[in-house]
């Protein structure tokens, strides 16, 4: 769990870094980018739209985790707006609060 954890840190701090660097050289204009990217029906906006996609399945399971709550809703819609930004944060919090028990982070503590 402790390579799992060093990982989830380590890949939250390059991405804050790159996001960063990206912001500084091209503006914090992801959107237009992102979504004219898809409209081009070009290879950036086939990884942008399945990237969308793979966002959604975290945001279902975060919802579903937390049985479809008012606070795991807004987790949800947190973790389809807020990327591996949020999800690896997320994933942190809950392998402490479990303990390390991978069940518990992934099923939740009612299931």
């Amino acid at each position: 769990m402790m390579i799992f954890r060093l990982f989830l840190v380590a890949a939250w701090l390059g991405l804050m870094a790159y996001t960063v660097m990206v912001i500084q050289n091209h503006g914090p204009d992801l959107v237009t980018v992102f979504f004219g990217d898809i409209a081009m029906i070009a290879w950036p906006g086939q990884f942008n739209l399945d990237f969308t996609i793979m966002l959604a399945l975290s945001a279902i399971w975060i919802a579903w985790r937390h049985q479809f709550s008012a606070a795991g809703l807004l987790l949800a819609l947190t973790a389809q707006f807020g990327g591996s930004a949020f999800l690896l944060l997320y994933l942190l919090v809950l392998s402490v609060q479990a303990r390390g028990d991978v069940r518990a982070m992934l099923l939740g503590e009612r299931r």
